[in-house]
């Protein structure tokens, strides 16, 4: 499926965090809550309006962890294509290895949050619990950033 429902998030990703038109070929927006990487250009087949095939540029991107955090619900985590991204950025993030990141962070956002006695959104809202959920992340092979592509 290339399109699904999708969450209100408490961070929705949008073209302005993504678009190499909007933000330029080094322009990759930086997340202090990046919970994975993604790269790949924003492609949205005909709708049933007959509207042409859209290919837009887009940068390497980071995935927030704000996300996959429901703006209302406290027990929901999404973990594929049902983040907190628009009709439009859902074009680079439908794609597999995308989707496998999430549900790799969703997994793990989980059992963090019942190890430590809390909620998703307390670890997303607080600095140290978040330091130690993305540490995690690390140690277990997570690529979370994209390398400074300008060399410096």
């Amino acid at each position: 499926m290339r399109e699904s429902r999708r969450i209100r998030a408490v961070t929705t990703v949008t073209e302005h965090d993504v678009s190499m038109d909007i933000v330029g070929p080094y322009g990759i927006v930086r997340r202090h809550d990046s919970v994975g990487v993604g790269n790949y250009r924003i492609d949205l087949h005909p709708s049933t309006g007959g509207d042409n095939y859209v290919d837009i540029a887009s940068v390497p991107f980071e995935i927030p962890l704000g996300a996959l955090l429901p703006a209302r619900a406290t027990n929901l985590l999404p973990a594929a294509k049902n983040i907190g991204t628009t009709h439009i950025t859902n074009g680079c993030f439908r794609l597999h290895p995308v989707e496998w990141n999430i549900g790799e962070a969703a997994g793990r956002l989980a059992a963090f949050a019942l190890d430590r006695d809390t909620t998703p959104h307390a670890v997303h809202e607080k600095d140290e619990l978040l330091q130690d959920f993305t540490a995690l992340l690390e140690r277990t092979g997570v690529e979370r950033h994209w390398p400074d592509v300008r060399g410096y």
